[in-house]
């Protein structure tokens, strides 16, 4: 007989709004801020999603990895 994992599967989800520190003009690592703001919602899912809306629009979103620092310097 097969033995299959089981997964519990539910429909689960959040929203918030919250608002960055203010920054000047170049390219910044907002990981952990942004962690900091849904860190408490974030501790009851083990797997999911996130979207992330910025809202303002001279500010882009760009996912990278950061491992080597040149990446930023390229950016």
């Amino acid at each position: 007989m097969d033995h299959y994992n089981i997964i519990k599967m539910t429909t689960e989800w959040f929203q918030k709004s919250f608002q960055l520190k203010g920054r000047k003009r170049g390219c910044y690592l907002i990981t952990d801020e942004i962690l900091s703001n849904i860190q408490k919602e974030l501790s009851g899912f083990q797997v999911g999603l996130c979207n992330i809306f910025l809202v303002h629009t001279s500010a882009g979103l760009t996912l990278n990895e950061n491992c080597d620092p040149s990446v930023r310097r390229d950016m």
